[in-house]
């Protein structure tokens, strides 16, 4: 059936449409990664495998073998994103239904509102030690406390809520340049002077082979397989959304260098550079610090308490860009696109940031273990059934315009808009995954369930497709543009999709 003359305005706006401009090149995804990855957690993360045993050659060794499998899944991802040109709500609909590709899409919103609020609550904490650097009366206000946070707290989270709203609702392009020279360098330049700063201070008193707690040879390596997975784990998120970024790329060999440079590469540095400060705090402190706003503190230094506490916030912003507002502003948008276009879903997503007082999400380690773990265990398996349909089952044949039909005929239309195979294979692996990861009688697995879940739900979903007619498919090396603003060059996105070797760089 021949796609429609006009997309649907149920399920079409110009945030959805195929990417009408192509400039994020090597350069800006490796600037995506870097703000991404020079976040406060990443940092913190790879500085406690070493608190906690792992000599640092372990760390790194642990380290660079996840972010790797990070980077085939990105590429993986990066190859559908850039080929249709459309964001992750609107590449699902392939799977998951023209209507349906609403529930992985909100799982993922509702994830990132929660992990938006909690990072901008995070950034204001850095305001509010800037603000009492600068001014030492301001700390008065600083002991009452409304709904959880004091007057100094409430301020402090507004300024940085607003400054992000302004900044974040600008558009796509606005964020690309904002983030290529700002959010990823300027955090390199502190982290580098921390780590020299201390390493001098210690004398090069610092062992990359030596155990702290003088872990076994055993312990260590299931320390490091651990690290391995939670290294992929904390990667999901971005996996899943990957495309709302790559769609913008150029041509293949973009995201693919990009990838290369930003994620094993910048990663892997990165944590050298925390492992390198944390053993540089055991010299010159006496104890391990992987909290890089307290080594600041310690350091005790006005200028130093400044300078650190703009870069952390600037790192913060970073993050929430990547990880935590791009992907719930299609999200919601793809909710009623005839109302909501990016911008709006990106203020839906500001202001349930404050109604859900992030303060207190993170506060409890409750709603931390249950609430957000349970919505990470659902990532694999959202992840698997994209990719299983895009590489296997379609071969990355994606009939582009129908994508925004909605009549019944529609080749993504299935019944009513959802797919039932999708959702027979989501939801018992999700509730694998979740078990596994929350159950106290699994806590020998949990780090891995993501892995449990996404094979699961890869094994069902092509089992079930491969049962009846792939709907959708197109010829080799035609991809329908009669939706898009600006088509891809003619050689990208006539060039056929590779599941081997060839298509593995």
């Amino acid at each position: 059936m021949a796609p429609p003359s006009q997309p649907d305005p149920r399920l079409f706006n110009e945030d959805l449409a195929p990417a009408p401009e192509r400039k994020w090149g090597t350069y800006s995804v490796f600037a995506l990664w870097m703000s991404d990855t020079h976040a406060i957690s990443n940092y913190a993360f790879a500085a406690s495998l070493f608190v906690l045993g792992l000599p640092a050659w372990e760390v790194f060794l642990a380290l660079l073998v996840g972010i790797t499998i990070v980077y085939w899944l990105m590429n993986r991802m990066g190859h559908a994103g850039h080929r249709t040109g459309v964001p992750y709500p609107v590449l699902a609909r392939a799977s998951w239904g023209v209507y349906g590709a609403n529930i992985p899409a909100l799982l993922r919103a509702v994830m990132a509102v929660a992990w938006y609020g909690i990072q901008t609550w995070l950034a204001s904490t850095a305001v509010v030690l800037l603000a009492i650097q600068i001014a030492p009366g301001l700390d008065a206000y600083h002991h009452n406390s409304f709904l959880g946070l004091s007057t100094l707290g409430w301020i402090s989270f507004m300024v940085m809520w607003g400054l992000q709203a302004v900044l974040l609702t600008r558009g796509m392009e606005f964020i690309r340049k904002v983030q290529d020279f700002a959010t990823g360098p300027v955090v390199w330049l502190v982290v580098l002077a921390l780590a020299v700063y201390l390493v001098v201070k210690a004398g090069g008193d610092i062992s990359l082979t030596h155990s702290l707690t003088g872990l076994s040879g055993t312990a260590q390596v299931r320390e490091s397989l651990i690290a391995v997975s939670l290294t992929v784990a904390t990667f999901l998120t971005l996996v899943l959304n990957y495309a709302d970024f790559a769609r913008f790329t150029p041509d293949h060999r973009s995201y693919r260098r990009g990838n290369l440079i930003g994620l094993p590469v910048n990663f892997t540095a990165f944590a050298v550079v925390a492992v390198l400060v944390t053993a540089g705090t055991i010299s010159v402190f006496g104890e391990a610090i992987y909290d890089p706003v307290k080594v600041i503190q310690k350091i005790d230094n006005p200028v130093v308490t400044v300078v650190g506490a703009l870069s952390f916030i600037v790192a913060t912003i970073g993050i929430n860009v990547v990880a935590n507002f791009v992907s719930p502003a299609y999200d919601f948008a793809n909710l009623a696109p005839k109302y909501l276009n990016f911008k709006r879903g990106g203020m839906i997503t500001a202001v349930l940031a404050i109604v859900v007082m992030p303060w207190k999400l993170y506060s409890s380690a409750l709603v931390i273990q249950y609430f957000l773990g349970a919505l990470g265990a659902f990532l694999g398996p959202l992840v698997a059934i994209l990719l299983v349909d895009y590489y296997l089952i379609r071969r990355g044949r994606i009939d582009v315009d129908a994508l925004f039909a909605a009549d019944a005929a529609g080749a993504y239309h299935y019944r009513r808009g959802y797919n039932p195979k999708a959702v027979l294979a989501f939801v018992p692996s999700a509730v694998v995954a979740a078990v596994l990861a929350l159950v106290p009688a699994f806590d020998a697995v949990a780090p891995f369930s993501w892995v449990f879940g996404m094979g699961v739900a890869g094994g069902l979903y092509y089992a079930l497709s491969r049962r009846g007619r792939v709907t959708g498919e197109i010829p080799d090396g035609i991809i329908p543009s009669q939706v898009r603003a600006v088509p891809a060059a003619p050689q990208q996105a006539a060039d056929p999709v590779r599941v081997t070797a060839a298509d593995a760089s």
